[in-house]
């Protein structure tokens, strides 16, 4: 079968530049919407399945595995775990166990409207938390000093109150369960949900929730090396939990304990990748509708064409070749868009803030998505516009 040269798909595309300006701008509209519900899938995951150690284990109280908040632990509890198990990972005399309490609490700017508080993720914490979340460090400022009514906000923190980065600068306050905190420091976490949580001494916090309990203990274990007979396992930690009913603890990896959160998402991703599958769709019958008005004003063309020689699958093929070029131009602005603006964009959920991720996955997937838009929009169409016989063809107007 003899085909049509590709430039005269690509003369086709200049014919008519404001049609060709609408299908650019179309197609690109199309494929930035599903790389932002790719990019915001993609976030939420990473962001929840790679918080935690490889090596760290949580801690909560018996029936509250799914929900740290509601977790309480006696406040000795992490001295007896930490003289009981062998095998947690110590640096010069200090064991790596961390005492926590996790609770949302409301935010807002001193003297701003009550009805404008946002809830936070605010995590008690000693200086051993920094040993054992090593993906957090400071990024300017200083760590919170106890009793000093101080504060150390994550990177997303201004995401989730909606704040401009001015507002939350070191040495500003915000109002926390009625009391004036000043901020001293801003910490890192990358690719993390830490990075949306407020972190405070523990002792502070303790005392303006007014409680005396912890929410968790997370600890890191050195790896077990069987031919020295070093460190530990998890299963270690567990044996423990079971000869201390009266602690009353349930053991879980840290990254387990994300990784079920991730799954309690599920819902969300979904509607994503619906909404995504609707905007597409919408995208495909917009895209029927002008590419049939402009094939349909060149039947008298396509008759020329057949009688030629040129049969009506080579023509077919050409008029899709015209429009996956428009729509894979479109697709590759897009795409441009999507890694150098988009990429890393904070975006607010429930459990704080992540980054978009716009990755080689998500792009394929836009790029992918582009190009069956130009080759299903094209296809009945086309086909239609070639249904009449070779003489009506060539005596349309």
């Amino acid at each position: 079968m003899r085909l049509l040269p590709l430039e005269y798909a690509v003369r086709n595309l200049s014919r008519s530049p404001a049609r060709l300006v609408l299908s650019l701008l179309g197609s690109a509209l199309v494929v930035l919407l599903i790389l932002v519900a790719g990019g915001f899938v993609r976030g939420m995951e990473r962001s929840l399945r790679t918080t935690g150690g490889e090596d760290n284990v949580i801690l909560m109280s018996a029936g509250s595995e799914e929900s740290v908040e509601r977790s309480e632990i006696e406040a000795g509890a992490p001295g007896v775990l930490a003289a009981s198990v062998q095998g947690i990972r110590t640096r010069a005399g200090v064991a790596f166990v961390s005492p926590e309490v996790h609770v949302m609490l409301p935010v807002q700017r001193p003297g701003s409207d009550e009805s404008r508080n946002r809830l936070v993720m605010m995590r008690g914490v000693t200086p051993t938390a920094t040993l054992v979340h090593e993906t957090v460090s400071i990024a300017a400022g200083r760590w919170a000093v106890s009793g000093a009514d101080e504060i150390v906000l994550g990177r997303m923190v201004p995401t989730v109150l909606g704040f401009e980065p001015e507002a939350v600068a070191i040495g500003r306050q915000l109002m926390i369960e009625g009391r004036p905190w000043t901020i001293v420091g801003h910490f890192a976490a990358p690719g993390t949900v830490l990075e949306a949580e407020v972190w405070m001494p523990l002792t502070d916090l303790t005392t303006v929730t007014k409680r005396d309990t912890l929410s968790c203990i997370v600890l890191t274990l050195d790896p077990y090396d069987e031919a020295t007979g070093d460190g530990a396992e998890f299963a270690d930690v567990a044996a423990f939990t079971k000869t201390r009913p009266d602690l009353e603890l349930v053991p879980m990896m840290e990254r387990e304990y994300y990784g079920e959160l991730a799954a309690f998402f599920e819902p969300i991703r979904i509607v994503a990748w619906v909404t995504a599958g609707l905007i597409a769709l919408g995208g495909l019958f917009g895209g029927l509708n002008s590419t049939y008005a402009a094939f349909a004003s060149r039947i008298r063309e396509l008759g020329t064409l057949q009688s030629l020689g040129f049969r009506r699958a080579a023509i077919v093929a050409s008029m899709i070749q015209e429009s996956t070029l428009a729509t894979a131009a479109g697709g590759l602005v897009a795409c441009a868009i999507g890694v150098l603006l988009l990429d890393g964009l904070a975006v607010r959920f429930s459990m704080g803030a992540f980054g978009l991720v716009i990755d080689q996955t998500v792009v394929g997937l836009g790029f992918g998505s582009g190009l069956i838009l130009g080759v299903a929009g094209a296809l009945p169409p086309a086909i239609k516009c070639l249904a009449p016989p070779i003489p009506v063809a060539l005596r349309a107007v």
